[in-house]
């Protein structure tokens, strides 16, 4: 069964890990890989990845990404989004935070982030959504 607006946006505020997809090019498959993502109900999402990253490249030539995420329990639900990029931005500690924090228990966050160092550079990228697929498909375990 489809979800109202509200459950879709409600759901996909939850700080589930999505798996992010981006057309690859002629001949090939998106390229799908789990990724944190952040999103308040009726606003953007956004990403954080390298510059010179695999994903960006792919990105930058398409200019759209979807993300889908799901749960198993209670029920099956899924809600899937796509859009267009709206605009990229150099990380700042701030959107750094924001992003750890939604994950990560409060204790552990600021190990997270100097740790995270290593990773160099990164930018936020920013999609509205577009398209959305969603459903609860029930419980499974009484089919």
């Amino acid at each position: 069964m489809p979800l109202t607006v509200e459950e879709r946006q409600e759901f996909l505020a939850q700080p589930h890990v999505a798996a992010f997809s981006v057309a690859a090019g002629t001949g090939r498959g998106p390229l799908t890989v789990p990724i944190w993502y952040q999103y308040r109900p009726g606003g953007e999402i956004w990403i954080l990845t390298g510059p010179e990253s695999q994903k960006m490249r792919y990105l930058r030539e398409t200019g759209r990404f979807g993300l889908m995420v799901q749960r198993v329990e209670p029920t099956v639900r899924y809600v899937s989004v796509e859009g267009s990029v709206t605009r990229i931005a150099p990380m700042t500690d701030e959107l750094h935070r924001e992003m750890a924090a939604r994950y990560l228990p409060a204790e552990t966050v600021d190990a997270y982030l100097k740790a995270a160092e290593a990773y160099g550079e990164q930018v936020a990228v920013f999609l509205r959504p577009e398209h959305w697929l969603s459903a609860d498909l029930g419980n499974v375990s009484e089919v």
